[in-house]
């Protein structure tokens, strides 16, 4: 009886008692909801109206763009700024934006031209809400519970995500792509209003904390400065965005290669696509649950490098679906799946981190600089592997890369301070 106490201590049982954060995770499940139809409905109406494999390349990468640029400036604003506030605009702002996109494209006005606007806008609005996620978490929750917490929001979303995948050919069949759009602009005005209703998470701290350092006496290079010093002096918050960086450029070949790889090395067409994003979401969703249940039994650092371990062998065991005789995309669907359960191992323990070892008035840099450095590996992989995917195969790319992500273990292995957290 009282190991299980315990275990519901550390698992989900507590998270449910606490209001402000089930109000925040509903409107996080309703975004990703309506994010994960309109990544089918948008890629669907951009091939329409392109009809280039190209264009849908160069805007892919376009919508990485803001993020390099306005990432770290935006990460100071935040600090600043109430997050209730900041999210409940910027989801208000990118309702706005995805009902115009849908509008225009309903009456047959939309140009190649809107979407790199569109795409431009709604990229910038995330840098501006991603750091008050960051930010708002570690006010919602407290210390002993941000593990699970984020484990069992990881859960929420990639669960909404899979719901949203699995009627988004329906819905495009029953509405068309721009009703299917539309839903998703609903989304996010609904979660503005879910976000408007919920209590101010800083209201105590504003009143206990005012703040290091006066408005007037803060410029935005300055908190940049002192974001840029906070992380050197951090060593193992460097340590793991290295090992997020690598990651992210590791995956590139699996998200620009992964249509070639199922139709040339599975055999298998637009239903194995399918299959494989779903295996990898359902990983997501059993490693969140999980690690919120049993997680804070073990080490931070533990997680993380078994996390990179199942992430490494599950990428390069990719490359042995196309030498079966058989049972090729359901062989490459359990590579997937083992792929998204280290993926959550990963992430949940890294964030967790970042959230438990940042001041809360920096929470907002911090987060945004990470974003940066992460996101930037993502657009380097994607060229490249663009480069090499001349002259080898996908399988080949992705065993090639599984093995790499495994060489940062080796290193961390040996790191004292590491194993430490």
């Amino acid at each position: 009886m009282q190991n299980a106490a315990v275990l519901e201590k550390q698992g989900f049982g507590q998270l449910l008692k606490i209001r402000p954060y089930l109000i925040y995770l509903s409107a996080q499940a309703i975004t990703r909801l309506g994010d994960s139809l309109d990544s089918i409905a948008y890629s669907w109406m951009v091939y329409m109206l392109t009809g280039s494999e190209l264009l849908m390349g160069t805007l892919f990468a376009f919508n990485f763009l803001p993020g390099l640029l306005f990432s770290l400036f935006t990460g100071t604003f935040v600090d600043r700024w109430p997050k209730k506030r900041v999210l409940a605009l910027t989801y208000l702002s990118r309702g706005i934006v995805v009902s115009l996109t849908a509008f225009l494209y309903a009456i047959g006005s939309l140009e190649v031209w809107h979407l790199f606007v569109f795409t431009f806008l709604n990229s910038t609005l995330e840098c501006f809400s991603r750091p008050a996620e960051t930010s708002i978490v570690p006010r919602l929750l407290p210390k002993e519970q941000l593990l699970a917490g984020n484990s069992f929001s990881t859960s929420v979303s990639r669960s909404a995500e899979l719901i949203g995948l699995s009627i988004a050919g329906a819905l495009i069949a029953l509405i068309g792509i721009s009703g299917t759009i539309l839903i998703d602009a609903v989304t996010f005005l609904i979660a503005a209003v879910i976000i408007a209703f919920m209590p101010n998470p800083e209201a105590a701290e504003q009143a206990e904390f005012p703040g290091p350092v006066s408005e007037k006496e803060r410029t935005v290079l300055g908190d940049i400065k002192e974001a840029l010093l906070f992380v050197k002096q951090h060593s193992l918050l460097l340590i793991t965005t290295i090992l997020a960086m690598i990651n992210n450029f590791c995956l590139a070949p699996l998200n620009v290669l992964q249509p070639v790889y199922v139709k040339e090395t599975l055999g298998a067409g637009a239903g194995g696509l399918s299959v494989m994003g779903t295996a990898l979401l359902i990983g997501m969703i059993c490693s969140g649950l999980w690690i919120g249940r049993y997680g804070k039994s073990f080490k931070k650092s533990t997680l993380i490098m078994s996390g990179s371990i199942m992430l490494g062998i599950g990428y390069f065991a990719l490359g042995i679906p196309g030498h079966l005789p058989a049972w090729r995309v359901e062989s490459a669907a359990v590579c997937m799946f083992a792929a998204g359960f280290a993926v959550s191992m990963l992430n949940a323990p890294i964030s967790t981190y970042l959230m438990e070892v940042t001041p809360r008035h920096m929470l907002g840099r911090i987060g945004a600089l990470m974003t940066v450095l992460c996101t930037a590996a993502i657009p380097v992989g994607s060229l490249i592997t663009g480069l090499v995917a001349e002259h080898q195969s996908p399988p080949v790319l992705f065993s090639l890369m599984g093995f790499v992500m495994l060489v940062p273990v080796l290193f961390l292995i040996r790191k004292k301070s590491f194993r430490a957290i």
